[in-house]
C-alpha cells in the first residue's frame, strides 16, 4: 500500500468533511436566520480568500454594507427643508357703513285762490309757479308718497264742493306729473267743505265779497311728502 497516496486520501477526506460541516452548519444557520448572507457554524459571515461574503442566492437581494461592501458608501439623509415663513395675516380695513337714509316728512299748504280762479279748477299762472317751487324740493327727497288733499269752503252745495275739491286736486297732480313726478307716487283726495279752517262764527251773514274773503283760508290744497333725505 502507498503510504504517500493514504495520506493524500486522508487529506482530502478530511477537507470534504470541514467543507461538508460548514455548508450544513451555513446552511442550518440561513435556515434559522433567513440571512441572504452565508454564515457559518458560530453565525460568522463565510468570505472569500478576497474578503468578499457569500451570498446564499435565497431570499431578496442583501442590502449593502460596510461589512460585504467594498464600494459601500454610507447613506446620508438630505437636510429637511425648512418651512417657509407663514405670510403675515392680512389687515382688513374697517368699512364704515354708509349713513343711513334720513326719513322726512315735507309739507306745504297752498291757497287755492293762488292756484285757482274763484269757484274754478284750472291752474292760474301763480300757481303753477307755486307748484313749480314744490316740485324743485323733491330733488333733495325720495318721495315714497306724496298725500295732495283739496278743501272747498261752505258757499255752494256739499256735493257741488266735493266735486270742485276733487276736480283741484286733479288738476294738480296732472301738472307735477307733467313736471317729471311719478303718477303712482301722487295720492289724491277731495274733502269738500267737511274740515274747514275758519270757525262759522267767524265769517257769518249771507254770500257776498266779504265773506268770500272771510272763508279764503277754507279754500286750500294740503300737499305733503313722505319719503328720505338724499345724502349727498
Amino acid at each position: 500500500m502507498n503510504t504517500s497516496f493514504s495520506k493524500k486520501q486522508i487529506g482530502l477526506a478530511v477537507a470534504c468533511a470541514l467543507a461538508l460541516g460548514i455548508l450544513s452548519g451555513a446552511a442550518n444557520a440561513q435556515k434559522d436566520n433567513d440571512k441572504a448572507y452565508l454564515n457559518d457554524s458560530r453565525s460568522a459571515v463565510v468570505k472569500s480568500g478576497f474578503g468578499l461574503c457569500w451570498n446564499t442566492g435565497f431570499g431578496p437581494p442583501p442590502p449593502p454594507s460596510a461589512e460585504c461592501d467594498p464600494n459601500y458608501v454610507a447613506y446620508v439623509a438630505p437636510p429637511a427643508e425648512k418651512a417657509a415663513p407663514a405670510a403675515p395675516p392680512m389687515k382688513v380695513a374697517a368699512l364704515t357703513p354708509p349713513p343711513a337714509p334720513k326719513p322726512v316728512a315735507e309739507k306745504l299748504t297752498l291757497e287755492a285762490d293762488t292756484l285757482f280762479d274763484f269757484d274754478k279748477a284750472t291752474l292760474r299762472p301763480a300757481g303753477r309757479d307755486a307748484l313749480d317751487t314744490f316740485v324743485g324740493k323733491l330733488k333733495d327727497i325720495s318721495p315714497e308718497t306724496i298725500m295732495t288733499i283739496g278743501h272747498a269752503d261752505r258757499i255752494g252745495s256739499e256735493r257741488y264742493n266735493q266735486r270742485l275739491s276733487e276736480q283741484r286736486v286733479a288738476s294738480v297732480k296732472d301738472y307735477m306729473v307733467s313736471k317729471g313726478v311719478e303718477p303712482n307716487r301722487i295720492y289724491t283726495e277731495g274733502k269738500g267743505e267737511t274740515q274747514p279752517v275758519t270757525k262759522a262764527e267767524d265769517c257769518a251773514g249771507p254770500k257776498s265779497t266779504k265773506l268770500i274773503a272771510c272763508l279764503q283760508p277754507d279754500r286750500r290744497v294740503d300737499i305733503e311728502v313722505i319719503g328720505t333725505r338724499i345724502v349727498r
